[in-house]
């Protein structure tokens, strides 16, 4: 008895549909898992990150690629943008040493314009995460990532820039009318300086944009003769994020 017309429509899937068919499986289950990932992530975002876990971009460029944060990291990472400016103004330099690198903002644009860079925090999570940042970037062996309290190591460090960015004290630091050096964290501004400049006389420090500029120009008075000082106001979007100012003997260019 010859075959039905309708078994004889059906043929077995080639071995090249199969892979395809294979492929296309596989490519919906990674986009299904990215999805839930994502959604996950962003019932995870507490209501204090919420307003930066939306600038999450302009923190990290390549956020998707797999960027960790932890709570404080996520207002307290300079954004890219002005992260990869103050990398460039010591473009060059033979160590940058970050005294508080965070999730590693800073440490990552540094490391791609400098030759080598010294992360230190004294949270061994955040240099956990820093790390994992690092790779992301590609600049993993350019960091040698440290835990530890910048002011007991820092005696025994040798670089051509430090760069300081201190805890501002949270988000509440935009209340202040203006901002006084007393008020970073662990330590007074004074201090911190004194402490960095006994490294190198080239310094950059990132403070909130309502810092008393008059107080924070005067640190460059700690030498004799005053080290040379520049302030440059930092703008994302065109809204303003905070101060760099540059110390140095020679301001680089």
């Amino acid at each position: 008895m010859p075959p039905s017309k309708d078994s004889s429509s059906i043929q077995a899937p080639t071995k090249k549909k199969r892979k395809v068919f294979k492929r296309r499986v596989k490519i919906k289950t990674r986009k299904r898992a990215q999805i839930a990932e994502k959604k996950k992530e962003k019932e995870n975002v507490t209501p204090l990150v919420r307003k930066y876990w939306l600038q999450r971009y302009d923190l990290f460029s390549r956020y998707d690629e797999g960027i960790k944060m932890d709570e404080e990291g996520w207002f307290s990472v300079t954004p890219e943008e002005i992260a990869a400016r103050q990398a460039r103004w010591c473009a060059g330099a033979g160590v940058v040493i970050d005294a508080f690198a965070g999730v590693g903002g800073n440490a990552i644009q540094f490391a791609q314009m400098c030759h080598h860079v010294v992360a230190i925090d004294i949270d061994p999570k955040k240099v956990a995460l820093a790390s994992d940042n690092a790779k992301i970037y590609g600049v993993e062996d350019y960091i040698d990532f440290i835990v530890g309290d910048f002011f007991q190591l820092a005696p025994f460090l040798k670089g051509d820039v430090v760069f300081l960015s201190p805890p501002w004290g949270g988000p509440s630091y935009k209340a202040k009318e203006s901002f006084t050096l007393d008020l970073l964290k662990p330590k007074d501004g004074h201090s911190l300086f004194q402490v960095a400049q006994a490294i190198t006389p080239n310094i950059i420090m990132y403070l909130p944009r309502n810092v008393d500029l008059l107080q924070a120009t005067a640190l460059s008075w700690l030498s004799s003769p005053p080290l040379d000082v520049e302030i440059e106001e930092n703008f994302v979007r065109g809204n303003s994020k905070g101060i760099t100012i540059y110390f140095g003997d020679n301001i680089f260019p």
